[in-house]
């Protein structure tokens, strides 16, 4: 996330209008707006991966997987962001022409070394606002690991973390597969499974 020079309070609305004519896209926190960072080949196909590897498990249900160009409305955090991929079952989302989701079941970040404090502090934070939500997973994209926060029945957070030769398992979908997968083809990752 990188601030943009001036420091001056944008209200809600005039930022969604200023992002529906720009060619960038920035992310709005209480205010400020910021310039989305720019991501690099292996956050591309990890994203890829996961976004076919989702769509297909969900193809049958009423849920959509969205992709980064898709901003969640975080209404109680006076928020907007474009999570790398957005999970949504909810009737209001899935009836809705607006270029937000509100309602997200599952949020997925891609982990940077720009970005990385961020997603793991403020921006969680403020995703743990939106109360459909049930779980957040960051992902690695310079070593095969990927953490999943989940919460649980009285409200709690609780993390899991996957690595080689483990199955991730996402419990608000019914997801399950080998990691590998999910990093099939990344350089300098050894995603490939043995077929």
């Amino acid at each position: 996330m990188l601030a943009n020079q001036n420091q001056f309070y944008v209200s809600p609305e005039d930022y969604l209008a200023g992002e529906r004519q720009s060619p960038i896209k920035h992310e709005y926190r209480r205010g400020q707006i910021y310039a989305r960072v720019g991501v690099n080949k292996p956050h591309v196909i990890i994203a890829s991966n996961l976004g076919a590897l989702l769509g297909n498990h969900l193809l049958d249900n009423d849920c959509l997987v969205l992709n980064s160009d898709i901003k969640i409305r975080l209404e109680e955090a006076n928020c907007y962001y474009y999570p790398d991929l957005v999970v949504t079952s909810d009737e209001r989302d899935l009836s809705s022409n607006e270029d937000f989701i509100l309602y997200p079941s599952l949020i997925i970040e891609i982990l940077s070394p720009n970005t990385a404090k961020f997603d793991r502090g403020g921006k969680f934070a403020d995703y743990q606002t939106a109360t459909s939500l049930q779980e957040y997973v960051l992902v690695s994209q310079s070593e095969m690991s990927i953490e999943c926060f989940r919460k649980n029945e009285q409200g709690i957070w609780i993390s899991q973390t996957y690595s080689r030769g483990e199955k991730v398992n996402f419990a608000s979908l019914d997801f399950n597969c080998q990691i590998e997968l999910i990093y099939q083809k990344v350089p300098g990752i050894e995603g490939r499974s043995k077929k």
